[in-house]
């Protein structure tokens, strides 16, 4: 099989992703990109194109030779209910949604490894192109997941790969076991009697009790939990029914917790609630907590590790790999397909120069797309070898 032409390649996966990035859809709205996706796979000559997988996922799949192994690389698609700020021709033309993590990157470079594979073979086995909805909120693996997607599209490890703005572009980074952290969501509500600014011995106010609760959260991960451990507790939200003459009788805290096992999650919670509860007590409130785990602990498996960096080391220069990455309190929905097979996730430079990521003014880099496509079909490769 001829070798595709890369400067060709590179040219569609930008002219891909510019279009993706400019018609920008939510978690489980993305009709518009999984019709693309799925079009562009056909177009490839894969042997099954399923789409509607978990609501609005694909899943492409590609065999050659005997081997009976099959090796998945997943890439999400969905996009951010965020403004987009910048100026340049492929902005978003949805108002109010932009590709702000760079999705639409992620699933040019899966488009154009599979356009690559398709084209070039060079492997054994089976490989399932898994493009996943709904990752921002945590949805997406798990819809995809209760549709069937290990029964119907079985393999036996996967891969993924997201950007990482600040990492040069050419650059590539990961590491064995804990990435990613989990993410809990929270939510505590205080009760009391509201009443005049005037006359606040007469009632129970809450907001004074509830800026006690913010304040002693934060003793959750400065003194309550072992110094070894990881973990982050924010809270993002106030709001109270007060107005400015009238003190507030409910009040509610929200805020999302991050954690790395599954002990110190537990913990966080067990501590929560009791300085929820005590703290309201003390200004004669009382405090319920409600407190969900929305992201688990993303840990790379230590073979599928490194087989990753030995593929990547046939795609990026050698002082360019990274296998001892630091960890990041961030999550990922990747994490719920390490629930069922060994795999690996990993980052590649969006250049120094970068927006954050979840900034209105981010924008994938177009240079990384040929990065991240060529480890996709190399992983691949090394994990499906030609006998």
């Amino acid at each position: 099989m001829a070798a595709l032409n890369q400067n060709i390649l590179v040219a569609e996966m930008t002219a891909w992703r510019r279009d993706l990035h400019a018609h920008p859809e939510f978690g489980f709205e993305e009709k518009r990109t999984s019709a693309f996706v799925a079009d562009k796979l056909r177009e490839y000559g894969l042997d099954e194109v399923v789409e509607g997988v978990g609501g609005t996922g694909v899943v492409g799949t590609l065999r050659r030779g005997s081997s009976n192994r099959a090796v998945a690389l997943r890439a999400d698609m969905d996009a951010l209910r965020i403004t987009e700020q910048g100026n340049h021709e492929h902005a978003s033309r949805t108002p109010g949604v932009m590709h702000a993590c760079g999705h639409d990157g992620h699933t040019a470079m899966l488009l154009g490894a599979a356009k690559m594979l398709a084209a070039e073979g060079g492997f054994d086995g089976t490989v399932r192109f898994v493009f996943q909805p709904a990752e921002e909120w945590g949805k997406g693996a798990l819809a995809m997941l209760d549709d069937g997607l290990m029964r119907r599209f079985p393999f036996d490890e996967i891969y993924g790969l997201h950007n990482m703005p600040g990492l040069p572009v050419g650059h590539f980074e990961t590491r064995s076991g804990p990435l990613m952290s989990a993410e809990d969501n929270f939510e505590i509500v205080l009760e009391g009697l509201g009443g005049h600014a005037a006359r606040p011995h007469v009632g129970r106010e809450v907001l004074v009790a509830a800026c006690a609760v913010v304040t002693n959260l934060q003793t959750i991960a400065a003194r309550r939990l072992n110094p070894a451990d990881v973990a982050v507790v924010s809270v993002t939200e106030l709001i109270t029914d007060g107005t400015r003459n009238a003190l507030p009788g409910h009040a509610r805290i929200l805020g999302d917790a991050r954690s790395f096992r599954p002990e110190v999650s537990a913990e966080i919670e067990r501590q929560m609630r009791i300085i929820a509860e005590g703290t309201a007590l003390a200004y004669n409130c009382t405090a319920s907590v409600a407190y969900s785990r929305e992201f688990v602990p993303l840990v790379n498996d230590a073979d599928a590790t490194a087989a990753a960096l030995a593929a990547a080391a046939g795609v990026f220069e050698p002082q360019a790999i990274n296998g001892k990455g630091e960890l990041v309190t961030a999550s990922e929905d990747f994490a719920r397909f390490l629930d069922h097979v060994p795999g690996c996730f990993a980052y590649i430079g969006n250049g120094e120069a970068s927006a954050p990521l979840h900034n209105p003014r981010f924008d994938f880099n177009d240079a990384a797309l040929i990065h991240g496509a060529s480890f996709h079909a190399a992983i691949v490769r090394h994990r499906l070898p030609v006998a």
